[in-house]
């Protein structure tokens, strides 16, 4: 029986989809990605290289939570916009690649969040997303990151980021 294609062990049909596995384990799931707000679109791919755009973490197209951080929005609710953030991106990079387990590392995160001028916390904020990654990734999900305060963001959301993953051959 040739068929051309090696059969598929059964570790490696246990292997795939792990990380989506993990997002559940963790009581997370998916959302639908992302449609864009303006003229621009949710990733592109360079190489191994997938460059994710900002999401302000509406989920399937509500925001949580609106206003200053510092201000309307507690330190704990903009870590969960942030966790947020990251699902979004999850949810594109999985429509751009098919499965979440062809990314071989978290690149950088780049993180703005909405803040009152007396505000200071930024990296906790953006912790929401690096967090999750890390727990998806372990050391693979460790990567560089800014966390930068800003007067304001679109839609009076409280937290923006993005990030590059580096995607398997």
């Amino acid at each position: 029986m040739a068929t051309g294609a090696a059969p598929r062990s059964k570790q490696s049909r246990q292997d795939t989809m792990e990380i989506e596995r993990k997002l559940r384990d963790l009581g997370f799931e998916l959302p639908e990605p992302p449609v864009p707000a303006a003229n621009y679109i949710g990733c592109v791919r360079v190489g191994d290289l997938l460059f994710v755009g900002g999401n302000i973490g509406r989920i399937n197209g509500v925001l949580k939570y609106s206003g200053k951080v510092g201000g309307q929005v507690t330190l704990e609710q903009a870590y969960e916009m942030a966790r947020n953030c990251a699902l979004n991106h999850l949810a594109i990079i999985k429509a751009a690649l098919g499965d979440l387990d062809k990314v071989e590392r978290i690149v950088k995160v780049l993180g703005y969040v909405n803040v009152t001028p007396e505000f200071t916390d930024m990296p906790e904020v953006i912790n929401g997303e690096s967090d999750l990654l890390v727990r998806l990734w372990g050391e693979k999900g460790q990567h560089a990151r800014a966390a930068l305060g800003v007067a304001s963001l679109s839609r009076n959301a409280p937290v923006e980021t993005e990030v590059i993953v580096q995607v398997r051959p």
